[in-house]
């Protein structure tokens, strides 16, 4: 096969995982192999191996793959953050023992060899950054301060106490389990920072993002620069790849943080609404069997035709699901501005403890 195909074929491969994996469960995908795929993923692939371990090993070996799992998934860990210092150590330092011997070259000058160090090194410091930065931890002594800053909905979000840490739970907030802290704007736990997604470290851990993403397209501009010659057998496609997919992820969050949505009230505005369209669903099958029953108590009609009967919609497809709107969504530039500058990090914060106290 021409290289060229082999490159196409990759190409198309690659972006069917990736729709299948991100957008798999949107319902226009019902049915189809990317529904299929997407279950495979995320849960299939998984299950298939803990059944293979059960049949091999035994129960014995079952509970040891979900003790392992408990302790990388579901405890505090430094696992990942340790895998991602050695691939950003690994990674450079093949670089530099393949590539630096062409620099300076024809396209690129001596300085490179000391700007992709800074680049890498700029990379490290976010990542410590979100790593080990407060995310916007919720307790005793601050949480009059979190239940002044976001307002609640009465939709996802509503006046309650936290049943772990006995104090009330401000609107945006979520207890991590992993961590055992409620979390202001809670986001996500992520395993690569040990450390969750919250009000305070989302600017950094979108800096980390968008940063990466600019790492991976420098390397592979770079690379391409002074390997043209030689792009087949170094297989320069694969990063572009690792580029794609940091992109996909960053505009992902960087949608959310433009609407002033986190992932976790992503999911929670998707189960109200498929709540309301039940509830309406429900109504107008009552409201339909209503007048069916005073139909029949009426004067008896002539037979409906069966063409008419056939072609006539059912009362369910005019079902329509009307929902509130984002409250926090204030505008991109205000958005924005909440994600750069967290409100706790505010002076009129600040103030209103000072007030509270």
């Amino acid at each position: 096969m021409a290289p060229q195909w082999v490159l196409v074929c990759h190409g198309l491969v690659t972006l069917l995982v990736l729709v299948s994996f991100l957008c798999g469960h949107w319902p226009i995908f019902k049915g189809t192999p990317i529904q299929r795929i997407h279950q495979f993923i995320t849960f299939g692939a998984y299950d298939y191996f803990l059944r293979f371990v059960g049949v091999v090993f035994g129960t014995k070996g079952t509970d040891a793959v979900l003790s392992v799992e408990y302790f990388c998934c579901d405890r505090p860990n430094p696992i990942l953050q340790v895998l991602y210092l050695a691939i950003l150590g690994g990674i450079y330092y093949l670089i530099a023992k393949s590539i630096f011997v062409y620099i300076p070259g024809y396209y690129l000058s001596g300085l490179h060899r000391y700007t992709s160090l800074l680049a890498v090194g700029v990379g490290l410091l976010l990542f410590l950054l979100t790593s080990f930065s407060d995310p916007g931890t919720v307790k005793a002594e601050n949480v009059s301060q979190y239940l002044s800053a976001y307002p609640y909905d009465n939709i996802i979000y509503s006046e309650k106490e936290c049943s772990t840490c006995k104090i009330p739970k401000p609107a945006r907030s979520k207890h991590c389990s992993i961590c055992n802290r409620c979390v202001s704007r809670f986001d996500h736990h992520c395993g690569w920072m040990n450390n969750c997604i919250g009000e305070r470290n989302t600017r950094y851990f979108m800096a980390f993002l968008l940063w990466h993403f600019l790492i991976c397209v420098y390397g592979t501009v770079a690379i391409v620069l002074v390997l043209v010659g030689r792009a087949k057998e170094l297989r320069v496609i694969y990063i572009l790849t690792v580029s794609l997919l940091l992109a996909g992820f960053f505009g992902y969050h960087a949608k959310l943080c433009l609407t002033n949505t986190t992932t976790n009230e992503t999911f929670k505005w998707q189960e109200y609404v498929s709540w309301q369209k039940k509830l309406n669903e429900a109504r107008a099958s009552a409201a339909a069997l209503k007048a069916s029953l005073n139909g029949m108590s009426s004067e008896r009609k002539p037979p409906e035709s069966k063409w008419r009967s056939f072609f006539r919609k059912s009362p369910l497809e005019d079902v329509e699901v009307v929902v509130k709107s984002n409250m926090y969504d204030k505008g991109f530039i205000q958005n924005l501005s909440e994600i750069i500058f967290p409100l706790s990090t505010r002076a009129s914060f600040t103030q209103t403890k000072s007030k509270s106290g």
